[in-house]
């Protein structure tokens, strides 16, 4: 059977990735960042349920050590490499733009640059981003679709997607760039606005919160499932052909619509929660991004299989019961509020 390494294993992606690998008979390789406390929690119940099986092996790296990189590369001897690593938060790319930029550029050519020493051929995907874009444009965005990135973040990832690009033609290896727009689950991190926002309607329906604050109601993003789109990560590898995919839903809703939405599934009104703030925009807004599927749809035969309103119903319910854990724990005082506004 099939061997993937996968950088980023404990992510959001890394989840539902892994997950589906495992359920493919692949046995999965992953990369751990270490630090004083786990970080493993998302993929718990995988590493418990494989114990036992040598299906899912983690090891401890980081994507700015290249000797480390080449080292598990040979010593895996994998037949795919997923390159999901990264600090991804946009606006966190702003306050850490140099940790952001060496990740996002320094990984990818140490990762090719070990693929090709090792004369082996491994395909290589690289998770590229609808940020890269720009969303100066109004119009629905394809692979050939210009860049024009405003975060350290974005800019990152063009490196990478260009790096990617010309290792392909120079060296005739399977190397690919997945441009994912926005894709979200219960796994998604809490400071990201979707998260931020179902996190939120959980605690305010319970009357542990009293408000939620946000930046830009208006910004408008093309939001799907992750667990549809790691679908498509795969589905890019088995192709025959290496190339470049944009994997979106081709529909697009704000900030202001996903909310609405969030808050209706509890039966309140966003309006009475909601504020704004300057604090929560970004120094140079993206203001709007649609992807066009068309080739992945054509040629992959993918297309997202959960629709929006499904997405958002299934990740308020999802914060739902855990902010009534957090209920039950405020009561027997066995925690305190971490978040804003609490009551």
């Amino acid at each position: 059977m099939s061997t993937a390494f996968i950088t980023g294993i404990t992510g959001q992606d890394g989840y539902y990735l892994t997950e589906l690998l495992l359920g493919k008979g692949y046995t999965v390789h992953g990369t751990v960042r270490r630090s004083s406390t786990f970080n493993t929690s998302r993929i718990e119940n995988l590493i418990s349920e494989n114990k036992n099986t040598g299906k899912l092996q983690l090891y401890y790296s980081d994507l700015l050590d290249s000797s480390s990189l080449n080292s598990l590369i040979t010593k895996i001897d994998p037949d795919e490499v997923y390159n999901l690593a990264a600090q991804s938060h946009v606006a966190v790319s702003f306050e850490n733009p140099v940790f952001t930029s060496q990740t996002g550029t320094l990984g990818p050519i140490s990762i090719l640059e070990a693929i090709r020493a090792s004369g082996k051929k491994i395909k290589f995907y690289q998770a590229s981003s609808s940020e890269m874009y720009g969303g100066a444009s109004k119009q629905s965005l394809n692979e050939e679709s210009p860049f024009d990135p405003k975060s350290p973040y974005a800019a990152s990832k063009v490196f990478a997607h260009n790096i990617t690009k010309i290792y392909r033609d120079s060296y005739d290896m399977f190397c690919t760039n997945g441009i994912l727009f926005n894709h979200e689950s219960p796994y998604r991190g809490e400071t990201f606005v979707t998260r931020k926002i179902t996190r939120a309607v959980g605690r305010i329906s319970l009357d542990l919160q009293s408000k939620l604050t946000l930046g830009n109601l208006e910004a408008s993003r093309d939001w799907g499932f992750a667990g549809d789109y790691v679908d498509a990560m795969w589905k890019i590898m088995q192709h025959e052909e290496p190339s470049d995919w944009v994997i979106a839903t081709g529909e697009t809703q704000t900030v202001q619509d996903f909310a609405k939405l969030a808050f209706e599934e509890v039966n309140l009104n966003w309006e009475d929660y909601v504020e704004t703030s300057e604090k929560y925009f970004r120094p140079n807004e993206v203001e709007h991004l649609l992807g066009d599927p068309s080739k992945a749809k054509d040629k992959l035969n993918w297309s997202p299989k959960t629709s929006f309103t499904e997405l958002v119903k299934m990740m308020v319910n999802h914060d739902l019961e855990l902010a009534k854990r957090e209920q039950v724990l405020l009561k027997e005082n066995l925690i305190k509020p971490t978040w804003e506004n609490p009551i």
